[in-house]
């Protein structure tokens, strides 16, 4: 299915520009984005962390972590239903297609800006909380910028075509493109007639998960599974002949 003609598009056919975008590159972002993980875990594992800052400033953090987190956690869902699951399935459950559109456009809009929201706040207190900003690298401004963009782009596609737009399908064009990526199937013709803001998305996405493993966010893909294994830490009384003063009260040696 092709665009409507009012839309415009990085390109009109599928030519060595739509094979470069819409083949090569998700193949390279995929490459990137696992193997990059691999060699991350090997030589860097103790680098494998978001460097937390609640130490220096935990009011904004308070306020913007779990609108991002919760945000972005409703927005992954989202795009994992939308570009997983068929059209056809969503059908013979008895969801149609209005219901489903309208529903993933409330949705979609309120979550993303949520997470929206809560990066401005997580940026802005990065910027101006001193200890905070000290703290952050090149490497963590191009992730904010990078991330930023990202979302951006995906709330304003769905701002644009779906609300300010007479609307549009994604899951008649852009869905079965990415799923053909994992079929090893590539089908660049149905990215080619997009509308221009998804398609700058989902490069913009591509790019991100390329450089994913090499910043913070590779915290995202972790759980603290070891400490449900952990063994207890032992804590041993002190002697009381040792030092001159004697131990506080509940801290009586026993035994």
């Amino acid at each position: 299915m092709t665009a409507p003609a009012q839309y415009f598009t990085l390109a009109a056919e599928t030519g060595t520009g739509g094979i470069l975008l819409w083949v090569v590159l998700p193949y390279l972002a995929l490459a990137v984005f696992v193997l990059g993980h691999v060699w991350r875990y090997r030589y860097d594992k103790f680098g494998w962390t978001t460097r937390s800052s609640q130490l220096y400033e935990k009011r904004l953090l308070h306020m913007g972590s779990p609108l991002f987190h919760f945000g972005i956690l409703v927005v992954l869902l989202g795009h994992i239903g939308g570009l997983v699951i068929p059209e056809s399935w969503t059908d013979g459950a008895g969801i149609s297609e209005h219901m489903y559109h309208v529903g993933a456009v409330v949705l979609g809009t309120i979550a993303g800006g949520a997470t929206l929201g809560g990066l401005a706040i997580l940026i802005y207190r990065r910027r101006t909380v001193g200890p905070v900003f000290s703290a952050t690298t090149r490497n963590d401004k191009a992730m904010y910028v990078s991330l930023t963009v990202t979302i951006v782009l995906g709330l304003s596609a769905t701002v644009v075509a779906n609300i300010i737009g007479g609307g549009y399908n994604y899951r008649e064009t852009i869905s079965p493109w990415f799923r053909s990526i994992f079929y090893f199937q590539p089908d660049p013709a149905l990215m080619a007639g997009a509308p221009v803001l998804f398609q700058l998305h989902a490069i913009s996405a591509l790019l991100l998960f390329a450089a994913w493993p090499f910043t913070r966010l590779v915290h995202m893909l972790t759980a603290p599974l070891g400490y449900l294994t952990r063994p207890y830490i032992v804590y041993r009384s002190r002697d009381t002949q040792l030092g001159a003063r004697s131990p506080h009260r509940g801290w009586e040696r026993i035994g």
